[in-house]
């Protein structure tokens, strides 16, 4: 396999690296935003541009709509609601990854999609480090936080069944063609939750000093996490296998967790980070990384992971976290 030149693979790392501090960008916005309106604005300011710049990807309707209800209203709704919750910013970044696990065992079920044994393994592996995480949050903190984020991305999983069965001839515009379904449900289901005196006030003081960080972490979100770094990954997958260029996506969790640490103050404890090298390792070994060509006909290795974003996709589908 041809290895990848210099310049591309500091283009997937900066597009990584982007994704994994889009969730600080997040926290910063969930200080202004209700999360559920938060999850429409965000979602608004990319609908408008893609029904008047981007083609209409040639796919079924039912794809698009899943995909849209999956990726973009499923797992920003518990990634969010989970956050608000209390979920450390770095954490989240990390636990999301069970989106890979969750999207094999899914396709294998509803699919039939054939599992390998090195799969199943990295399932296992990575499962058992989110239990170590679970439980270890369980008893010293709280559970719910946790949970939302896993129904976070078991959302993102079934989203990625629904791009893989849409087999788009352009990934980048059905990326931004997803991004219309959720601006009114999520909008509807913030008026019933949240409510309309807070989705006003949020509104009312966008313009004010205090809501600067959350008007930056949104613009972030929006241009940086989806349009620049999605574009860019979507221009490596189709320069290089996704194989190649899947791994970089594990660099989301490590930048996740990193800046935390430095801009927040976040500190793991020893315990969630021997639970996320379980999780880091079961997806990295279960997408195939490392394993040379050949290898036998199933789910491939890029429709595998996660990656981003992302706040930051299996790890090779575009990511808008």
């Amino acid at each position: 396999m041809t290895p990848m030149p210099a310049r591309d693979v500091g283009l997937a790392a900066g597009v990584a690296v982007c994704w994994g501090l889009n969730f600080i960008a997040i926290d910063a916005s969930l200080d202004h935003y209700p999360p559920m309106f938060l999850v429409a604005l965000r979602f608004a300011l990319l609908a408008v541009p893609a029904l008047l710049l981007v083609p209409r990807p040639d796919v079924p309707l039912r794809w698009l709509l899943g995909y849209g209800a999956g990726f973009g209203v499923a797992q920003f709704v518990f990634l969010y609601a989970g956050l608000e919750a209390g979920m450390p910013v770095g954490l989240a970044s990390l636990v999301l990854q069970a989106s890979a696990p969750f999207t094999v065992l899914l396709a294998a079920v509803l699919l039939g999609e054939r599992t390998s044994r090195r799969q199943l393994v990295g399932v296992a592996v990575a499962v058992a480090g989110l239990a170590v995480i679970a439980a270890w949050r369980g008893l010293t903190v709280s559970l719910l936080p946790v949970v939302l984020v896993l129904l976070g991305a078991l959302g993102w999983a079934f989203g990625n069944l629904a791009s893989r069965r849409a087999q788009p001839d352009s990934p980048f515009a059905l990326m931004m063609w997803m991004t219309v379904v959720p601006p009114v449900p999520m909008l509807a289901l913030s008026l019933l939750v949240e409510g309309p005196s807070a989705i006003g006030g949020s509104l009312a003081t966008a313009l004010d000093a205090d809501a600067l960080g959350a008007a930056l972490g949104l613009l972030y979100t929006v241009v940086v996490g989806t349009v620049v770094g999605s574009g860019v990954w979507t221009a490596l997958l189709r320069r290089h296998p996704s194989s190649t260029v899947a791994p970089f996506s594990m660099l989301v969790p490590v930048t996740g967790l990193t800046a935390a640490w430095l801009v927040l103050g976040e500190v793991p404890a020893l315990v969630e980070v021997l639970g996320g090298v379980l999780v880091v390792a079961g997806v990295l070994w279960g997408s195939g990384v490392g394993r040379r060509a050949g290898r036998r006909p199933g789910l491939r290795p890029g429709r595998l992971g996660s990656g981003g974003g992302g706040a930051g996709e299996p790890v090779t589908e575009v990511s808008t976290r």
